[in-house]
């Protein structure tokens, strides 16, 4: 089984995940309990962390996979021995930009 690991990035989008969700509810238990079950599915992924949506670009595998989760996507990627969590945004946002930044594929597999 894979660990979990979030990058500073990532805690801090589900921080501010929690903030929204509070803000909406004006309530502390229906925001920690939307974070706590985002989170939970994303730790779902330990046990087979493939079976997330892989993201490709023009066709090429980007080495990220995503969790959805309500009006939210978590990326992660693999490594030896555990899933790090990138980023969590909204599925709205432009997350292709967020994840690999202004350019075009010259950036996204350097």
């Amino acid at each position: 089984m894979y660990k979990l690991r979030y990058t500073p990035d990532a805690q801090k989008d589900m921080d501010d995940i929690w903030n929204g969700v509070w803000e909406v509810s004006k309530d502390y238990d229906t925001a920690d309990k939307y974070v706590e079950d985002f989170a939970a599915r994303i730790a779902q992924k330990k046990k087979a962390p493939k079976t997330g949506a892989p993201l490709y670009y023009r066709g090429l595998f980007t080495g990220f996979y995503s969790v959805h989760f309500k009006a939210y996507n978590a990326f992660y990627r693999l490594t030896d021995d555990y899933i790090e969590v990138v980023r969590v945004l909204l599925s709205k946002m432009d997350y292709m930009k967020i994840l690999f930044g202004e350019g075009e594929s010259s950036q996204l597999f350097s």
